[in-house]
């Protein structure tokens, strides 16, 4: 296989684009990116098959930037998202990749007020980035209007079958210009993705730059055997012992996450919960916070496991081992993130004693065994019940993201 360029310069990209990647701070481009964007550029549908935080968002957003005529004011692109919060994710990035052309872009999720989509539309938006229920919504108010795309994107496609969205995806691409181009965009590609990719796509070009393990080289991983009425108090321990920078703990359900919220209530500052019965406009408050690190712990259900690009996490805690190993892996690549100049990241996993197999099976995902965290000043399980024994115990988890803050973390 011939060797992917390993500048942006040589993908053959214009000059305003170079402008806008290097002002963005790119320095060189990620293997997804030094992979894709040159078939992409080609007008060839594709398929790129990454793990999560690799750089998937501009590896299609620079093609479509190249391809957008500047002098026509209509919808020639469509990007579907599964989350809203991911849909405003690819336009913040649209926006800041486009830095030197007068590209338009409209948002178009639910949960927001409809009027500034439909302005947005009516004034003309080249690129519009979406979920499909909002995007299917305005293509039956005739606003969106479909016979001039010249691109069509899925991204996390794999995600957006999980959730349902299927009905939805195949009666937009139905919609879409046939001489169309199709890129499609995913972690995993299971049998119902490439089914999709068969029907809807013209002799794709497949790339896969993701490994046997599936999970991030700079992400620390481990569990902790814990009783399930444990689970909170060895949560607190953690948090004083390893005093994360900034970190996401994942719950189950939209109520364990609530309710690991409440318990905090009055202890701890610089904390907040989202779940996808928030409001959007609490959603985007929460997510705006975090971002700026003005949240340093976020309590989150896997409406935050997916896309979500912030660089200065450095814990992720599974708080509720995830049913599903690939929600595992989504989870864990929201840390030692391509944009992180912090170096490695933590993913810890609570596992109750019932929970075995589960560990077992995230194990077979990624390949490589969790090592037993060395937890100090708490017996989180009873002796006799751990999972599995561990004579020796691997090193403490590097230090490189504790910050001086001291009373912040003193929860207990």
């Amino acid at each position: 296989m011939e060797q992917a360029p390993s500048r942006f310069e040589d993908l053959g990209l214009s000059q305003d684009s170079l402008f806008s990647i290097k002002r963005a701070g790119f320095t060189e481009p990620s293997p997804i990116q030094a992979a894709f964007i040159p078939i992409a550029l080609t007008g060839r549908d594709c398929i790129g098959q990454a793990r999560t935080g690799t750089g998937k968002t501009a590896a299609f957003v620079l093609p479509i930037l190249e391809r957008i005529d500047l002098e026509d004011p209509r919808t020639q692109a469509l990007v579907l998202t599964p989350t809203r919060e991911l849909s405003q994710q690819v336009s913040d990035e649209a926006e800041r990749l486009a830095f030197k052309s007068a590209v338009t872009t409209a948002c178009c999720v639910g949960g927001r007020p409809i009027r500034q989509q439909i302005r947005q539309l009516e004034d003309g938006a080249q690129i519009v980035i979406g979920t499909p229920g909002r995007v299917i919504d305005l293509m039956g108010r005739q606003l969106l209007k479909m016979p001039f795309l010249k691109l069509v994107v899925l991204d996390e496609a794999d995600r957006m079958l999980d959730i349902g969205f299927r009905p939805d995806i195949e009666k937009i691409l139905r919609q879409c210009p046939e001489s169309r181009q199709t890129l499609l965009l995913s972690a995993t590609l299971p049998l119902p993705v490439e089914r999709l990719a068969r029907r809807y796509m013209r002799d794709p070009q497949r790339i896969d730059v993701s490994t046997t393990n599936v999970s991030h080289d700079t992400i620390d991983q481990y569990y902790i055997t814990v009783d399930h009425h444990r689970k909170f108090g060895t949560l607190v321990r953690l948090l004083v012992q390893e005093r994360p920078q900034q970190a996401i703990v994942f719950t189950r359900t939209k109520r364990g996450a609530e309710e690991v919220h409440r318990r905090f209530a009055g202890k701890l500052p610089k904390m907040a919960f989202i779940h996808g019965d928030l409001a959007q406009s609490a959603r985007d408050r929460v997510m705006r916070q975090f971002r700026d690190g003005e949240i340093r712990l976020l309590i989150a259900t896997d409406v935050m496991g997916r896309g979500i690009d912030v660089s200065g996490i450095s814990h992720i805690i599974n708080y509720d081992i995830p049913e599903d190993c690939d929600d595992y892996v989504h989870r864990i690549g929201r840390t030692g993130r391509l944009s992180s100049t912090e170096g490695h990241g933590a993913a810890i996993t609570f596992v109750a004693p019932d929970e075995g197999q589960q560990l077992t099976n995230v194990e077979i995902r990624v390949n490589q065994m969790l090592n037993a965290y060395p937890l100090t000043g708490i017996d989180p399980v009873e002796k006799k019940r751990q999972v599995r024994h561990v004579d020796e115990l691997p090193p403490p988890i590097s230090r490189t993201h504790v910050v001086d803050d001291d009373d912040f973390w003193s929860v207990a």
